[in-house]
């Protein structure tokens, strides 16, 4: 390194302009430690200096530890130095300089120490100041400097550290003008740091739920863009637990807010040892009783066995009813994940099926465990609540689809409605863009049906949808397509998944004359069922009970292809489905208009 002139800034207007520039460079710092290296670089600059330092007194530990160093450095000194601290004993400065402030305000005084000369600086009556400042002289000479300048640096009327500058041998000492106006500069450090703290204290806010002290959902999305960015230059693998606080609103019923807060508070603990076994990786509270893990460059079983080991433990919180617990991970089956938002959906389908079932482990998208199944339910439901969803996992651009940019509705605050004319606008708008999850060929009868299905079973919250078909001549009804997007539970079963894929397989018949309302309405009709009416058809409610559902809505209608039938069934969570009968009538006899189609054989 070339040694500065100590002449350099000399005139009371380049130390000046100094000052300012030192203030810009830390107010533009996004760190502690990038702000405390400013301050160092412009100091050295500022004061013809060859090196410079700024250490921190540590009062845990009682030493003065060593942030940055900057210049030519002697041997052992590092610029970022991960462990060089002193007693803060060998430093009796500080203490006497800081009751000087304490007493009459005064900013605390820089002073000069040269290699020659091991006398205190006039002021310094500490008992034994003169052999550590004789140290300090022995420490410069060992160094190869001539002289250092020592200003303490005081944070909130306190001792902060101090801002240590040297020149190398031969060069000129440090005058009293130079003390005078390192005292300057460090006060102008005190000034930055303040500032730095409080825009750390203010992005903590901003990135840190005040309850629990864990990350909020701003943090998370923050992380996931990075993550994923990430995953798809290199493939690293990018996982998401989502996690639902289960009996939260009976605790805070029962036993008042506090308490409710207490079960949260412990759940996060809990949360946050979770993460600790998955380096790098995120908690958060996203809000309400909704909490969730990232993690980034783990196996996705490796998050999955954290995942259960915290449903395990949230069972033994007190008050508490576990969780319901939802992972997606791009180590999984699930098809590119390109943004953030895709991500999301599928880990909270996931934590979404696993509320509907009270599972007591968690629900992967992509691994498909029940029979009958393709593809993976979960993979189905979140795709099915994202109409701008692609099958290459990206999102169109344009007005909606804006490349992953846009909203971030996750999967439970997807816009449910069981209003007819938002039914019927929402539909239309499917059919006229070629269907939500394929390229509807004109002709193609089938593909039109299933977008009427995907989007109003979307729109609905609906548990599932089936299309059946009949030929032409023919009495025998055949389901010809399906999906299912979460559990019910089915008579004497609390997972209906084996009943169900009896009943909604493909191919299986049903003779239209024990069916009188399905008869109806292949033919055009419209009819609408929930379970237990006094009315129901027995036959007809038997089929849906069977399967753990509690409504169902079907519309029909015929084409040159033959007959055809869709059905939405309901849980608790859907919408209801009478007051739409005549909307799915309208948008079924949409789809079946123009070129036409049968089902593939």
């Amino acid at each position: 390194m070339t040694e500065a002139s100590p002449s350099a800034t000399s005139t009371p207007d380049l130390r000046l302009q100094a000052v300012v520039e030192l203030a810009q460079d830390m107010a533009g710092a996004l760190t502690p430690l990038e702000a405390v290296r400013a301050a160092a670089v412009r100091a050295t600059s500022a004061l013809s200096a060859t090196m410079a330092a700024v250490s921190v007194w540590d009062r845990e530990s009682g030493r003065l530890r060593v942030l940055v160093n900057h210049g030519d450095l002697a041997a052992g000194e590092e610029e970022l130095p991960e462990d060089e601290s002193y007693p803060v004993a060998d430093f009796p400065e500080i203490v006497t300089y800081l009751e000087e402030h304490w007493t009459t305000g005064r900013l605390p005084r820089a002073w000069v120490q040269t290699a020659e000369d091991g006398s205190p600086p006039a002021g310094l009556s500490h008992p034994g100041a003169g052999a550590f400042c004789r140290q300090r002289a022995a420490g410069l000479r060992r160094r190869g400097r001539e002289c250092c300048l020592v200003a303490p640096i005081v944070l909130h009327g306190q001792a902060w550290g101090e801002l240590y500058l040297a020149r190398g041998a031969g060069l000129p000492v440090f005058s009293e003008d130079d003390a005078q106006y390192a005292t300057l500069l460090a006060a102008q450090v005190s000034a930055g740091l303040a500032q730095t703290e409080r825009v750390a204290d203010l992005r903590r806010l901003a990135f840190t739920d005040p309850l629990t002290g864990l990350a909020n959902r701003r943090a998370v999305d923050a992380r996931l863009d990075s993550a994923l960015g990430a995953h798809n230059r290199d493939g690293t693998v990018v996982s998401l637990v989502v996690c639902d606080v289960n009996g939260l609103k009976r605790v805070n019923d029962e036993l008042g807010h506090e308490m409710g807060d207490r079960l949260l508070e412990r759940f996060a603990h809990q949360l946050s040892l979770s993460a600790a076994k998955l380096p790098g990786s995120l908690a958060a509270r996203l809000g309400g009783d909704e909490f969730c893990l990232l993690a980034e460059g783990q196996r996705a079983d490796e998050v999955v066995a954290v995942a259960e080991e915290l449903c395990a433990r949230a069972l033994e919180l007190t008050d508490g009813e576990g969780v319901a617990c939802g992972i997606a991970s791009t180590g999984d089956s699930i098809g590119p994940v390109t943004t953030a938002d895709r991500l999301f959906r599928l880990a909270d389908a996931a934590q979404y099926r696993a509320k509907a079932a009270r599972a007591a482990h968690p629900v992967v998208a992509g691994r498909n465990h029940g029979p009958g199944f393709a593809p993976d339910p979960t993979v189905l439901l979140a795709d099915a609540a994202d109409p701008h969803h692609r099958a290459d996992g990206r999102r169109p651009a344009g007005p909606g689809g804006r490349g992953g940019t846009g909203d971030r509705r996750r999967f439970r605050g997807a816009a449910h409605s069981a209003d007819p004319g938002q039914l019927l606008a929402a539909v239309l708008t499917a059919l006229d863009q070629g269907g939500t999850q394929r390229t509807a060929h004109p002709a193609d009868t089938l593909a039109r049906l299933a977008t009427v299905a995907e989007t109003a079973a979307r729109l609905l919250n609906a548990v599932a949808w089936w299309i059946s078909y009949v030929p032409p001549g023919s009495r025998l009804m055949r389901t010809t397509e399906h999906a299912v997007y979460r559990m019910t539970g089915g008579p004497g079963s609390s997972r209906a998944v084996t009943q169900r894929a009896q009943i909604e397989a493909p191919d299986a018949v049903f003779d239209l004359g024990h069916y009188p309302l399905t008869r109806r309405a292949v033919h055009g009709g419209a009819f609408a069922l929930r379970a237990g009416g006094t009315a129901n058809d027995a036959a007809e409610e038997a089929v849906m009970v069977v399967s753990g559902y509690k409504a169902m809505v079907a519309a029909g209608g015929t084409n040159p292809a033959g007959g055809w039938l869709l059905e939405l069934f309901a849980d608790d969570s859907t919408l209801p489905l009478g007051q739409i009968a005549p909307a799915l009538r309208a948008l079924v006899a949409v789809a079946l208009s123009g070129p036409s189609s049968p089902p593939p054989a």
